[in-house]
């Protein structure tokens, strides 16, 4: 039977890694790696920077590279766009798996942050077994997710006491979510939508690539530090050709 370990990775500092993580680094024999184009290569080479630091040397192991499908960014539906993307990674993952991963062998999917935090991954895996195209057994481990990084850089805890915290996505605070909770984690914010918070006295603890060397990290009252988020949002964007960010509001 074939074996496959989704492996989460951490935030993007190669310390994040549990020694969990490690162990199973240890155990694969093919690791996955999903191509987001020339404007992403760090975050490939970054997965290979991880299994040299923790593989023991005498650890024989390969890398398979794939394109990655993309979601179209102009979707007039997003969430028929979300399921066309996730059916087209179906078929890459179903191609890596038939083809590169020998019955016995272990594969190895290296997911950004934590896979069980918006990632498709286990999901698609799911439906491949449920299509019954690809027989195999498969383990998840944990990874330390960006947002748990952002708190330890702005050295606060998530929550406030006795309350409670919720975690969505810049679309929706975009397109107008409200909340009662005190403290509202927001990731995948592509439109600046903290702009659109009415109360400007609420608290923001933002951050960018947090983990690696270009890590960035701005907070204060939107009032004061909105504007200037936004400002280098766009210019670290322009210098790396994405960028990947998360904040925390708080309420005062």
């Amino acid at each position: 039977m074939k074996q496959l370990l989704v492996i989460g990775i951490g935030a993007g500092n190669p310390d994040y890694i549990t020694m969990q993580a490690v162990k199973a680094l240890n155990r694969v024999d093919v690791f996955f790696l999903m191509d987001k184009g020339p404007r992403k290569d760090k975050l490939i080479d970054l997965r290979r920077e991880i299994c040299a630091q923790y593989i023991s040397d005498d650890r024989d192991y390969r890398f398979v590279e794939a394109h990655s499908p993309e979601r179209e960014r102009d979707a007039v539906d997003y969430t028929a766009s979300v399921d066309h993307l996730n059916r087209a990674r179906q078929r890459t993952f179903q191609r890596l798996i038939n083809d590169e991963l020998s019955d016995g062998q272990c594969g190895g999917f290296l997911v950004w942050g934590d896979p069980a935090l918006y990632d498709s991954t286990v999901r698609i895996l799911q439906a491949i077994l449920a299509s019954g195209a690809c027989a195999f057994e498969f383990q998840v481990i944990p990874g330390i997710t960006s947002v748990q990084a952002l708190a330890a850089q702005h050295k606060l805890p998530l929550n406030t006491i006795g309350r409670s915290i919720e975690i969505t996505t810049g679309r929706r605070l975009a397109a107008g979510q409200v909340s009662n909770t005190d403290s509202l984690v927001v990731m995948l914010d592509a439109e600046d939508a903290y702009q659109r918070v009415a109360d400007a006295q609420t608290e923001i603890y933002w951050g960018a690539y947090l983990g690696t060397p270009d890590e960035i990290l701005i907070s204060g009252r939107l009032a004061d530090v909105a504007d200037e988020i936004e400002r280098v949002r766009k210019a670290a964007r322009a210098e790396h050709g994405w960028i990947m960010d998360t904040y925390l509001l708080r309420k005062p």
